[in-house]
């Protein structure tokens, strides 16, 4: 950035802008104390900014004794201005990596201008020290995002932001702004709900996502609409997930799924190309069916092989009875040739079977082809035939696991994770796109013993499928697609239901009683039945995409004032109770009353 943009009264440079070609200008910065050296009379001061650090140089020869004496008594973090001249540092000291570590500045005025009490936790660190607990680092926020990492990281999310709305807007997408008071809809989370003053009763909510409001636009003729969307879902809390969280939602009409497709990876090969990142598109197209069979999950990493296999019909007679019980029962058996596992310890085969009976998985089956033929404790229970026609070359690893679906698949997939995890796997290619299509319109319930969305209710049927919701509604498949990255869901989307008959029919599917239908979707479906043109759309984790695009462990180091697992905000101190008066005032009756 530019010295005249950064330029102010105070200021006439950034720390970190200085380079060599500003050697002999006279500069005023404003930052803080990042670093104090006292070196026999000589004071070092790293000042720090949000474009960096540069060092100033405080000594006898151009400083003057006031101001020596006020470098000597400066705490860290205190925040100061500096006057000086630029000049480059003595050659032992450059670093040619950094311009700013070039360069120090000769002071000649020091001015403290905000007094800073001890820090309760560092700014400054040491390489590879350690970071205090998350959440002490979350009750003193304020000093945590000032370290480098997380000022890149917030660097890093306004640039990806910007460059999504450049990338929208090209394509002729309208920013809109949809409500954030609004009313209960199902999204598969509870609601936030916010109490009305001037209603008695009644309650807003907050939206877990602006679904109905962008699809009533592309009824209102707006053809493609975009918004940077701030959405709430009251649900338990993991290291990926917030209470509050950002996404870029999209909706386009006239579409069909390989448009809106097409759209979203040139989103993402753009805010990855703004992180330094070169994509190719189109991305590979997997049904969910397709991933589930071949890598035991809807979200699968493509960056590695390892390959789930049916091995159910290279059973034989000479494979263990339970085995042939499982196959009875209507389950599989199925398994993954690791080449070269066979080098495996058995305390990593012992770590395997772990992962896999953490996934309901009885145990898991192994055998290894050596030299002499295949052993371990899987040959009796699969059988000769079964590792003859297997083939295999020495020195591969059969891992497999027997039952239905439901258990196979998570089983092998957490067996998948864990064998790319070893140290020194490398993967085939470090970036992995790919779009799952053709999901279930309904999972079963089985606590209700009714169907539920696999998604959301908005989601357009399968044209093929269609007649099936008489009848057989679990086969139908639906016009819903993900975007996967490296194992991680990036966002969802879906052709929407325009015909009002058949978004009624998926609510009754759906067990909702028809007055509850027109309480709470009759705005919706006044809204179809004015004349609703085709239209999908996607919505993209925007906090997630940051998280993968900075490297971070969790989306608390991506967002500037984030919750903690127990949906607590521990510097502001949130939430907390409000008076009995407040509560009156809102027509709610205080808990003690």
């Amino acid at each position: 950035m530019s010295a005249t943009v950064s330029a102010t009264a105070l200021r006439s440079h950034r720390a970190g802008e200085l380079t060599r070609a500003h050697v002999g200008r006279q500069v005023r910065l404003g930052g803080w104390v990042h670093r104090r050296r006292d070196l026999g009379g000589l004071v070092f001061i790293d000042l720090r900014d949000r474009a960096g650090l540069v060092q100033l140089s405080f000594n006898p020869d151009w400083t003057p004794p006031a101001v020596m004496a006020r470098a000597a008594g400066v705490g860290a973090e205190t925040v100061v201005l500096a006057s000086g001249v630029v000049a480059l540092r003595p050659e032992a000291s450059r670093d040619t990596s950094l311009g700013s570590r070039e360069v120090e500045v000769h002071v000649t005025d020091l001015e403290v201008v905000g007094p800073a009490q001890t820090p309760p936790i560092p700014v400054a660190r040491k390489e590879k020290e350690e970071l205090p607990a998350e959440e002490l680092r979350l009750k003193h926020r304020v000093l945590d995002l000032r370290r480098p990492e997380l000022q890149r990281n917030l660097l890093l999310r306004h640039r990806l932001l910007q460059r999504t709305r450049q990338t929208l807007t090209d394509l002729e997408f309208l920013e809109i702004e949809t409500p954030i008071l609004t009313k209960p809809t199902p999204e598969g989370a509870r609601d936030y709900l916010v109490p009305s003053r001037v209603h008695p009763g009644e309650f807003y909510a907050l939206p877990q996502s602006p679904q109905i409001y962008k699809q009533l636009l592309m009824v209102a003729g707006y053809d493609r609409y975009f918004q940077i969307a701030r959405c709430f879902r009251d649900e338990d809390l993991r290291a990926d997930r917030q209470p509050e969280f950002t996404q870029i939602d999209l909706e386009a009409s006239f579409v069909g799924p390989e448009d809106i497709q097409e759209i979203v990876e040139r989103v993402l090969v753009d805010l990855w190309g703004e992180a330094g990142v070169e994509v190719a598109r189109p991305f590979p197209r997997l049904t969910h069916r397709e991933a589930m069979e071949r890598y035991g999950i809807d979200k699968p990493d493509l960056r590695y092989g390892l390959e789930i296999r049916d091995l159910t019909p290279l059973l034989g007679g000479d494979a263990a009875p339970f085995l042939g019980e499982a196959r009875a029962a209507g389950g599989r058996l199925r398994g993954i040739v690791v080449p070269g596992g066979a080098t495996l310890t058995r305390k990593e085969l012992d770590t395997l079977t772990s992962a896999a009976r953490d996934a309901r998985a009885g145990g898991l089956i192994w055998a290894r082809r050596t030299a002499a033929g295949w052993e371990g404790q899987g040959v009796k229970a699969v059988g000769q035939r079964l590792l003859d026609a297997l083939a295999g070359a020495e020195g591969d690893l059969l891992l497999a696991v027997a039952g239905p679906d439901t258990v196979t698949s998570p089983a092998l997939h957490a067996v998948r994770t864990a064998l790319t995890r070893r140290p020194g796997t490398a993967p085939a290619t470090p970036h992995a796109f790919a779009w799952i299509v053709d999901f279930p319109l309904f999972e079963h319930d089985a606590e209700s013993g009714l169907h539920v969305p696999a998604h959301h209710p908005f989601t357009a049927p399968h044209p093929a499928d269609r007649d099936l919701l008489v009848g057989e509604p679990w086969r139908v498949r639906a016009l819903h697609y993900d975007a996967v990255y490296n194992g991680n869901e990036l966002g969802s989307g879906s052709i929407r239901i325009t015909d009002p008959a058949v978004q009624h029919r998926i609510f009754e599917l759906l067990g909702i009683p028809e007055a509850e239908i027109r309480r709470r979707f009759g705005f919706l479906l006044d809204g179809l039945a004015a004349g609703a043109p085709p239209h999908g759309g996607f919505a993209l984790g925007f906090d997630r995409i940051t998280m993968l695009l900075a490297g971070a462990s969790s989306l608390r180091d991506v967002i500037a004032f984030p919750k903690t697992t127990a949906a607590r905000a521990l510097f502001e101190g949130a939430p907390t109770p409000v008076s009995a008066d407040d509560l009156r005032g809102l027509h709610l009756q205080p808990l003690d009353d």
